[in-house]
């Protein structure tokens, strides 16, 4: 049904930057939300932005400044600009869609296999 592929993640060093990247593809009707979370060992998985159909976006108060959040909704993809990356920003990136799919026109959050993103000298 309904698949999302993340891209871009890897080992940068601080100050660094790296640019994340997220196709939906399947049977979809639409997408509403889209947004990107993170897991760091140990810590539950926060948000860190999230952008709607409209192009509304929000930040978690750790990222602002250097982290951009942006959707091409002819290609069903959203994108996560990382700069001046820091250590605390190493985690499991996950990218996340609220889609409308299947006979029953529902909408389900899917969800991206994540992808690792560390920070380090």
């Amino acid at each position: 049904q309904v698949q999302l592929v993340e891209s871009g993640g890897g080992l940068v060093q601080p100050g660094g930057s790296l640019r994340l990247s997220c196709a939906a593809s399947g049977s979809i009707f639409s997408i509403n939300d889209m947004g990107w979370y993170r897991q760091a060992p140990g810590k539950q998985r926060e948000l860190v932005a999230a952008i709607t159909s409209g192009g509304s976006t929000k930040y978690a108060d750790s990222v602002k400044g250097r982290f951009t959040i942006s959707r091409d909704n002819a290609k069903n993809t959203v994108y996560l600009q990382m700069n001046s990356l820091k250590p605390e920003d190493t985690a499991v990136y996950y990218c996340m869609a609220g889609v409308v799919a299947g006979h029953d026109f529902s909408e389900y959050d899917s969800w991206g296999q994540g992808t690792q993103v560390t920070v380090s000298s």
